[in-house]
């Protein structure tokens, strides 16, 4: 039997760019194994005034039939006038055109739930005291 290499582990807080898409990429290759090669597609929308400059986006992606969305957020200006809920119609509309059959999301407690649930979203999952003294809310919906 061969003798195997040591390991170390490392804490890096300024691991090189390289580095952690190793680990995406080890990551990646691992659930290609799995699942296949799926259509994973970044998604990007972007709200922007009147003078071109960002004034709210949603980042997320989608995968093996969901999308998923990480980032949603809107300056102070642009809400409750109806574009949020445009943004989420806009970012769904684009999930079911990549043939994404459900949404799911994440939202804490000082956040959006509230918004998200009267746009047809589901609790699914709770997480306490994230931060401590607030709850992360976990959704989602059928598109």
């Amino acid at each position: 039997m061969e003798a195997r290499t040591p390991y170390s582990f490392g804490v890096d807080p300024n691991a090189s760019p390289e580095d952690v898409k190793a680990v995406w990429d080890g990551l990646a290759d691992y659930n290609r194994a799995a699942m296949g090669r799926g259509p994973y597609e970044e998604l990007r929308i972007f709200l922007r005034d009147a003078d071109g400059r960002i004034a709210g986006g949603l980042l997320g992606e989608t995968y093996w039939g969901w999308l998923h969305i990480n980032i949603f957020w809107l300056e102070e200006d642009a809400r409750r006038q109806g574009l949020g809920s445009q943004l989420l119609a806009m970012a769904e509309d684009e999930g079911r055109s990549r043939n994404c059959k459900y949404a799911f999301l994440d939202t804490l407690s000082f956040q959006a739930r509230p918004f998200y649930e009267k746009n047809g979203y589901e609790l699914f999952a709770t997480q306490e005291d994230y931060p401590v003294g607030h709850t992360r809310y976990f959704l989602k919906k059928t598109l």
